[in-house]
Formats: structure tokens, C-alpha cells, sequence
């Protein structure tokens, strides 16, 4: 008797979980064809309004070159170089720096990336930290400059990124660096 209560329990679940699935109306696809007329929403025959979309580059100059990489500008040089076991800018950086300030003043969308190098020589955990320390402050001289905090990000490479090989003060030189890099660059 229990066995066929049980059994009835378990017919009458199983019977109200079976029901039809109530059927939807497909969706739409989009015809990307040139010429082709813009999507509709269900049975409605208005198109789907979409907002219109600016195509203008601020960074281009006369002639198609971008300010960001015409060597004409100083927006062109990316690279700030650091006295050994130092991160402090150097005066001669100073201008560079200003530029690129000014830039991102003056295009508030824009986002950059500094990456702090070192050269080979110290420990990784050392050269990682000194490296944070370098573009730390570059990104701390672009903001007294009057960019703002969240257009740039500083990080470290430490020596993995060298600019040059060798164990020498020239090549040692090249890699005591923060590098600027803008959106789409990095």
C-alpha cells in the first residue's frame, strides 16, 4: 500500500513537471550588407534608432600624421631617462614631461602607461621596486602638471624589457628608463 502511494506521489510530480515549452518569437539578424536597411524590433516595422557615432581623430595633423608620432613633436619621444640607483626626473626631461602633461590636459579621454625600467644589475625584487619608484614619478610630475589620476597608470618591468644589451654604462643607460605609452599602444 505504501509502495503504490509513493509510486502515485511520484507519477503526479513527474505529470505537472511535463508541460509544453510555449514557443518565441525568433530574433532578428542584422543584414551587415552594404545597402542593406537597418534591423527592426519584432513585428514593428520602425527601425531600432542608433546614436550616430563621431569619426574625428584630435591627434591627426595636416597630412595624416598623428601629433602622438610626428618627430617634429616632442610628443614623439616617449622615453625619460634616470641616473643610476635614482628616480628622480632630471631637468632635462622636464619639458618632455610638461608636453605630455599639456597632451592629456588638453584630451581628457586619452589614458597612458608608464613603465618603470631598470638595468640588470641589483636583485629582481629590487630592480622591480626601483622601477615602480621611476614611473611613479613621472605620473606624480604629470599630476602637478594637471593631468588627472585616472587617464595614467604607473607599473614596473623592472629589467625585463632592456632597450639595450650588454654589460656596459652605455647599455646600462639606455635601460635606466620610463617608458610612455598612450591607449592603443599598450
Amino acid at each position: 500500500m505504501r509502495r503504490v502511494c509513493i509510486a502515485a506521489v511520484f507519477v503526479a510530480v513527474l505529470a505537472g513537471c511535463a508541460s509544453t515549452p510555449e514557443e518565441q518569437e525568433a530574433a532578428g539578424v542584422e543584414d551587415r550588407k552594404p545597402g542593406a536597411k537597418p534591423p527592426t524590433i519584432g513585428a514593428q516595422t520602425q527601425p531600432i534608432k542608433q546614436p550616430p557615432v563621431a569619426g574625428v581623430d584630435l591627434t591627426q595633423r595636416p597630412g595624416g600624421r598623428s601629433i602622438l608620432t610626428d618627430p617634429s613633436s616632442p610628443l614623439s619621444k616617449r622615453s625619460i631617462y634616470f641616473d643610476y640607483d635614482r628616480y628622480d626626473v632630471r631637468d632635462e626631461f622636464r619639458p618632455l614631461v610638461e608636453a605630455h602633461a599639456r597632451y592629456l590636459r588638453d584630451n581628457a579621454s586619452t589614458k597612458m602607461l608608464i613603465q618603470g625600467n631598470t638595468d640588470e644589475r641589483g636583485s629582481r625584487e629590487y630592480n622591480l621596486a626601483l622601477g615602480q619608484r621611476r614611473s611613479e614619478a613621472i605620473k606624480r610630475m604629470l599630476l602637478l602638471l594637471g593631468a588627472r589620476e585616472e587617464q595614467v597608470e604607473a607599473v614596473s618591468l623592472g629589467e625585463e624589457k632592456p632597450k639595450a644589451t650588454g654589460s656596459t654604462e652605455d647599455a646600462w643607460a639606455q635601460n635606466r628608463r620610463g617608458d610612455i605609452l598612450y591607449q592603443g599602444e599598450f
